[in-house]
């Protein structure tokens, strides 16, 4: 297996190289590099294979996918300089271009902070060796509820506030079916991460919005504990907010859990004094986590009795409001080129 897939990345590697030197413009290099290189390209598409290699070869078969990925960066990076160099080339050569004419202003464009909490986030638990997945946006009633042990006559449905379509899928509700879908996937033992969008039937406030950002987090291991989950959380949220910042345990009950625990963060918009933001009370529901239940490892295909693991839902839209200390979350979504232009970078 180690053999195929360092054979099949070589071989990807040649492909890449040989389609970026033959790139004849930058658009058509943008488009290799989506191909190659992107969230979905066909790097991230062979490095998912890892998970099914045995523990002890997925180090090499990382090295090597690194390999490629910066072989394939360096040769993009390359012609694209080489493009650079023949337009200035011909217009140094045409007649009507003028050297001495004013450039034209060129605005410059800034990220979305929810795109930046992401890459983030993302930095920060490769680094730890998670790793990084996509699921579906629309789901079925399984992955969404009856896999993460929540039944049909299960309350917590009610609290969901769903949105159903018309041939029985649903938009999700969070990023949660991603971890059956995970267990599924890959042999344990694995850690992973996937964030992505969710959305619920809700009124729109200052703190609440129908579409929002979530990640997911998930561990498999052998004899997994509390403290193996409240050590990565707080290395997750002293590296991402970077400040500190006063947090609370307190217990807290959803289905796909147990034991489960609700992670507040003090309000860092009025610094625990009480806004809308925390509807008064200095405190933001943060971040939903627990040792996973053993009827969640069943559904994943997993016994319970050789494996644990531990698994968070963190919600990036008010993650986002602590870190930026934003007073509204409606301004995530607005559009408003005003407020995203605030978080240009450079």
């Amino acid at each position: 297996m180690l053999e195929q897939l360092v054979q099949q990345l070589d071989e990807l590697g040649q492909r890449a190289d040989d389609a970026v030197t033959t790139a004849g413009d930058e658009d058509a290099l943008r488009k290799l590099e989506i191909r190659f290189l992107g969230k979905k390209g066909a790097v991230t598409a062979a490095m998912k294979a890892m998970g099914k290699l045995a523990p002890g070869d997925r180090p090499v078969a990382g090295k090597k996918a690194n390999e490629v990925r910066n072989l394939i960066t360096t040769a993009i990076d390359s012609r694209r300089s080489s493009l650079e160099a023949d337009r200035i080339q011909r217009l140094c050569v045409d007649p009507h271009f003028d050297a001495t004419l004013p450039t034209p202003r060129r605005g410059v464009g800034a990220l979305h902070p929810v795109t930046l909490i992401t890459q983030h986030i993302e930095d920060v638990f490769r680094a730890m060796g998670f790793h990084l997945l996509d699921y579906p946006e629309v789901e079925t009633e399984f992955f969404n509820f009856d896999g993460l042990n929540i039944p049909a006559s299960h309350p917590a449905r009610d609290m969901q506030d769903t949105f159903w379509l018309s041939n029985g899928l649903l938009l999700r509700t969070h990023t949660s079916p991603g971890q059956v879908r995970a267990m599924r996937e890959y042999d344990a033992p694995f850690r992973a991460i996937f964030p992505g969008k969710v959305y619920r039937f809700e009124e729109v406030d200052a703190s609440h919005e129908h579409t929002f950002h979530q990640v997911e987090g998930l561990m498999i291991e052998r004899d997994i504990s509390v403290a193996n989950l409240i050590d990565s959380m707080k290395i997750l949220l002293s590296e991402i907010l970077e400040r500190e910042a006063t947090i609370r345990l307190r217990p807290g009950y959803f289905p796909f859990v147990e034991p489960g625990f609700e992670l507040d963060i003090q309000c860092q918009v009025c610094g625990g004094k009480g806004c809308a933001v925390c509807k008064r009370s200095g405190w933001v529901e943060l971040l939903p986590c627990g040792l996973v239940h053993p009827n969640v490892l069943r559904h994943g295909g997993l016994d319970p009795d050789e494996w644990s693991g531990w698994a968070f839902g963190l919600g990036l839209s008010r993650l986002v409001m602590m870190k930026y200390q934003i007073e509204d979350i409606r301004h995530l979504l607005s559009g408003d080129l005003r407020f995203i232009s605030q978080f240009r970078q450079g």
